[in-house]
């Protein structure tokens, strides 16, 4: 077994470590990491954190001189965002500063208000933030149409480019987009030939830098390309033009603070409002982006490396200490090659706190509004950060250049830094954003709020927007159009968009001047039908049945409403809507009376008129019977208490002979006709979590089916064998001549838990349970051995003793399945396959032993992920290199709880989980 296995770091649980001087066979795994709260600081972050840096200072000057602000605020907000904001926030690689997107908004506020209440606005838009991310409201900020979020911020960066584009020219930006606009033509008119040029300098080298090719581009794109045009455009004003105007930082000591605001308190209620919906938008929507961003850099990692290649040590193997919180992935020291840390999604609502917290204490000192910024977040990933450490650091760089680089700033033209926002603002009007609003007819949307941000503020233009979204998505619910059509003397009614109570009126026409007593076909080409077309469409087609008509309902493929896409021609019912199935155990209501209710939910045969019901309090879904059961008002299961046995049996069979039995009773009464020919045999245990048909999507005449406590398969010459066991396999390998044979285990199987608990006591006769689990000591002493490979599931070792035993077991009844004499000689002649699998019952996923394995023929015991898209492949699809590969990513965080670096052992004899435990989880 290969010994570079992931293995996991929870100090939470170290209790289960096996002794040293144990006899359970331990994989390699580090030792324990240093403390995990400590700041670490690796390479790659250090030099990322200088090329953030680098391109923060002259965007912050630049920002601070298109609002009109003091240019010290711009350096206060990048310094603060990225220490304060990179130290709390949830999304480690993202860097904040001031913000772009509201630059139209800070210099209205300026203008209107002065700079210091400008400041106490801001104090009061990071409060606000801090109370949203403390009521985990950053995801719902994210609910808005994409349209909507993409024009604000296409128009504000329209307003910065027009007002800064005064700058380039060697003016000054007016207070608004339009009066900008309006401004332009005398502009030209007044313009001096040395800010213009500085601008266009600035301009060129900013697209031109990423494009230089060979070995001198790859060299010279380590410099930002705004700190290259910035540190270019100086020279060249030093040398032709020392008269333009240039940057002024004016001394600390007559630095402004916040004073409390003066104004109406609307507006300024207003004023707060516009600056955290803003910034908070700007921040998240730039979290997801590095989101993106960082999972795109691993995908290209991880397919850049060979593929039997565990992932390299290109980047430290940890992400920072600051987010230790959550146990990590950590390699094997003795590999070659340790995994990259793996991609975390951001925590919004952290992030969102963090933000208020930066803008807070930015306004306290006198800053400027702070958010999370995509093209300072994107540049620190492609710079390789691999964690928290390189947002801080260009921070301190910031404050270090605050101090020290004064004289070096102030020699920065002003049209340097316009054109370099400008730039910013353009970019903010993204093509591809324009694409997909296009694709997703959304233009409308888009366009009226980039107009209404441009013509009214952001605030206004966001109410327009959304205003505009609801207009549009009315239209296209009221927008229905039903066609009738006769075909051969069969009538089709093909109803195109959404039935709502607004098309009820049309349809009811169009339905009522077909033939009552006529063949109708209605198809629905839409997504969405309310209770008032629901209740038309039912009346009618049980008015349309009674006089002797025939009604099939018909989705856009032509397949009947309510049948899987794929079987358009059967009555075949997927297991996915099997949820709260026990219908008849509502209280209040008896079996007759609620399916009474449900009659018009259910579809016994294909050619009915019955049209499923689809509305929430209505639904159904089926039960391993199938038959139907239905969810609480709000979809979930409601609560019923349990009735008697003989209640429950009476009920089930009352529900199976009215539901189910009319569906099956065709195909049984062929197989009762032509005999059982199942191709395989189903060993597995007799938890009643494990709905056998259910898991492997088999109905009458698939499955042979053994099942008994533990899914044990008892040696042939084992002392007191069961030959209930022997008996049914020699029949379904001899008699039946199956083709494959399974041993299934699954998660949590008391028969496990109880075989790692207590052993009785010696002196006491055994009981009849006992006497049956001794079948699977051989498993517990495979599980102990030195001499076996520990069982594994794909990507990671199992999550504790009990789980590492179920997989053994699995492993171990394969070989005393070998030993019957009717198996070994279908294997022999090649005739019979055997097939070890494990179900993890609260994931509902499935695993297989690889091929190799279950054989008999491999020593490295995997247990392969089923996913979706397996259908059509084998068992041994992944081989062990690639299963490491798979990682843990796979596998939720809770059914890896209890791991460690090392597997737990089996509990030892003594231990107090005893022959109880069975008793309490099921077997």
């Amino acid at each position: 077994m290969s010994a570079c296995v992931p293995t996991r770091h929870d100090h939470t649980s170290r209790s289960s470590r096996p002794p040293r001087a144990s006899g359970i066979k331990r994989p390699h795994s580090p030792p324990p990491p240093p403390h995990g709260g400590r700041f670490r600081i690796a390479g790659a972050d250090l030099s990322a954190s200088v090329t953030v840096f680098l391109l923060a200072v002259p965007m912050s000057l630049g920002l601070a001189v298109a609002m009109d602000a003091p240019l010290e605020a711009g350096l206060i907000s990048a310094a603060i965002g990225g220490i304060v904001a990179g130290l709390l926030g949830g999304t480690p690689l993202q860097v904040s500063g001031p913000s772009a997107g509201l630059t139209v908004v800070t210099a209205e506020l300026i203008q209107i208000y002065g700079w210091r209440t400008t400041c106490a606005i801001t104090i009061g838009a990071g409060l606000l933030q801090i109370l949203l991310g403390s009521l985990r409201a950053a995801r719902s900020a994210l609910a808005v149409s994409p349209a909507i979020v993409h024009g604000t911020l296409a128009g504000i960066g329209v307003a910065i480019a027009l007002a800064q584009l005064h700058i380039v020219l060697g003016g000054s930006p007016q207070s608004s987009a339009v009066a900008n606009a309006l401004a332009l033509p005398d502009q030209w008119g007044r313009v001096s030939p040395a800010a213009p040029l500085i601008g266009v300098l600035t301009i060129a080298i900013l697209i031109l830098w990423p494009r230089i090719p060979g070995r001198i581009g790859r060299v010279v794109r380590r410099l930002p390309a705004a700190l290259a045009a910035v540190v270019t455009a100086t020279v060249v004003a030093a040398i032709t033009a020392p008269g333009i105007a240039r940057v002024d930082l004016p001394s600390w000591r007559s630095h402004a603070l916040p004073e409390m605001p003066h104004g109406p308190v609307l507006a300024l209620a207003t004023a707060v409002l516009t600056v955290m919906l803003v910034a908070s938008l700007e921040s998240l929507l730039a979290a997801v982006a590095v989101d993106k961003l960082s999972a795109d850099r691993a995908g290209g990692q991880a397919t850049a490396r060979p593929k039997a290649d565990l992932p390299s040590a290109s980047s430290p193997a940890s992400a920072s200490a600051s987010d230790s919180d959550s146990a990590s992935v950590r390699p094997d020291p003795a590999c070659s090659s340790p995994p990259d840390p793996p991609v975390r999604r951001s925590d919004l609502d952290r992030e969102l706190r963090a933000q208020g917290i930066a803008n807070t204490l930015s306004g306290l000192v006198g800053g400027l509004a702070v958010s999370g910024g995509a093209v300072r977040s994107s540049a620190n990933v492609r710079a390789g950060a691999t964690g928290r450490a390189s947002t801080v650091l260009h921070g301190v760089w910031v404050v270090l250049a605050a101090g020290l680089l004064v004289t070096a700033l102030e020699q920065i033209p002003l049209a340097a830094l316009g054109a370099l926002v400008m730039m910013v603002g353009i970019q903010m009007v993204s093509f591809a954003h324009i694409r997909n609003v296009h694709k997703h007819r959304e233009f409308l949307v888009y366009g009226a709020t980039i107009t209404g941000v441009l013509l009214f503020g952001v605030l206004k233009g966001v109410v327009i927007g959304i205003a505009v979204a609801v207009a549009v998505a009315l239209h296209r619910l009221a927008r229905t159009r039903i066609t009738v059509t006769e075909q051969g003397g069969q009538h089709l009614v093909v109803v195109q968009g959404q039935l709502t109570f607004l098309a009820v009126p049309r349809l009811s026409r169009a339905l009522a001047r077909l033939p009552q007593d006529g063949d109708a076909v209605v198809e629905l080409d839409g997504f969405f039908m309310d209770h008032a077309a629901y209740e038309t469409i039912q009346d009618w087609s049980t008015a349309q049945t009674a006089h002797g008509g025939r009604v099939v309902f018909t989705g856009r493929s032509g397949g009947r409403i309510a049948e899987p896409a794929s079987a358009a021609h059967s009555c075949c019912r997927p297991w996915t809507p099997w949820r709260n199935h026990h219908c008849h155990d509502r209280s209040g209501q008896t079996p007759e009376t609620q399916h009474a209710r449900l009659d018009t939910g259910r579809a016994p045969d294909c050619g009915s008129g019955a049209v499923e019901d689809r509305s929430p309090e209505r639904h159904t879904s089926h039960d391993a019977s199938g038959a139907h059961s239905t969810p609480g008002p709000a979809g979930s299961p409601t609560a019923a208490p349990r009735r008697t046995g003989s209640n429950r049996l009476f009920s089930g069979l009352s529900s199976f002979q009215r539901n189910t039995a009319p569906l099956v009773r065709e195909e049984l009464a062929r197989l009762a006709r032509e005999g059982q020919r199942p191709s395989q045999l189903f060993i597995t245990c007799a938890d009643s979590r494990l709905v056998t048909s259910m898991i492997t999507a088999s109905g009458p005449g698939d499955l042979f089916t053994v099942r008994n406590i533990g899914n044990l398969v008892p040696p042939p010459d084992a002392e007191s064998s069961d030959d209930s066991v022997g008996a049914a396999i020699e029949y379904a390998v001899e008699v039946l001549k199956v083709e494959s044979i399974t041993v299934c285990g699954h998660s949590g199987c008391g028969a496990m838990q109880a075989l790692l608990g207590a052993r009785p006591d010696p002196d006491t006769p055994l009981s009849s349970l006992w006497r049956w689990l001794r079948h699977g000591l051989p498993s517990l002493e495979r599980m102990r051995s030195r001499h076996h490979a520990w069982a594994r599931i794909s990507g990671r070792l199992p999550a504790d003793a009990v789980e590492q035993l179920c997989l053994t077991n699995v492993v171990q009844q394969l070989d005393h399945l070998r030993a019957h004499g009717s198996v070994a000689r279908r294997l022999a002649e090649g005739t019979l396959q055997l097939h070890g699998m494990y179900f993890h019952v609260g994931e509902a996923q499935a695993y297989l032993l690889a091929e190799g394995a279950s054989a008999g023929l491999a020593l490295d015991e995997v247990f392969n992920r089923v996913d979706p898209g397996d259908a059509h492949a084998s068992s041994d699809s992944h081989t062990p290199a690639d299963a490491h590969a798979l990682a843990s990513a796979h596998t939720p965080a809770g059914s890896r709880s209890h791991g460690d670096a090392d597997t737990p052992r089996p509990a030892a004899p003594g231990d107090p989980a005893g022959s109880g435990e069975l008793e309490r989880t099921g077997v």
